[in-house]
């Protein structure tokens, strides 16, 4: 089964898929690329633009997951220390090109926004909302951990049962932030597999 997984990051959404896949990660930030090739070394890693990556080669795959940037929708964005910005509008663009384009299974990860959803998300699970074409059933997950706002670089670390100490140069606490909970990484590829009839 061929797996692509866009705006990869460290790969929290993967970190839990066991089985016989092929995994195409694509990560647009040299570093942090390189922190997901030590971490899953069988995986392909792309350095390159994910949106732009995926409208060439979406139909080279089973099953897609894409987590577009977020910022820009965050209802944090609505703090007043925050200059207003355009919200970042590759989230709805990927979600109507795989809807009406591809064939496979796919889910698109976003944060749940400060506005009104431009297009309505096939389910809430945790502080994620998830646009996909297979059905995800609503489930909780009842993890345990501090508000987001207040987690230490430790805390995120043992929230997502990962270490990244020997690394140097990057961001921990938004990339661990960012990250999708592994489990739910896992429940959802699980209900794609349920409902895929190759596999």
């Amino acid at each position: 089964m061929k797996i692509l997984n866009l705006y990869a990051g460290i790969g929290g959404n993967r970190r839990l898929w066991k089985g016989d896949f092929e995994i195409t990660a694509v990560e647009y930030n040299k570093k942090i690329a390189n922190i997901y090739k030590d971490l899953y070394p069988n995986d392909i890693v792309l350095i390159e633009d994910a949106h732009h990556y995926l409208l060439k080669h979406f139909k080279e795959y089973d099953f897609i997951w894409s987590s577009p940037p977020c910022p820009s929708h965050s209802r944090l964005r609505m703090s007043h220390k925050n200059i207003p910005v355009y919200p970042d509008m590759r989230l709805y663009q990927e979600i109507i090109l795989l809807k009406y384009y591809y064939n496979g299974k796919f889910v698109i990860e976003n944060v749940i926004p400060y506005y009104h959803y431009l297009i309505k998300p096939s389910v809430i699970l945790d502080r994620h909302a998830f646009w996909s074409n297979f059905y995800i059933p609503e489930k909780n997950f009842n993890f345990k951990r501090k508000e987001f706002t207040k987690m230490t670089i430790k805390d995120f670390e043992e929230y997502h049962n990962i270490d990244l100490s020997k690394y140097k140069g990057v961001d921990k606490t938004l990339l661990l932030s960012n990250m999708v909970h592994p489990e739910i990484g896992k429940y959802i590829l699980e209900m794609a597999l349920k409902e895929s009839d190759k596999y």
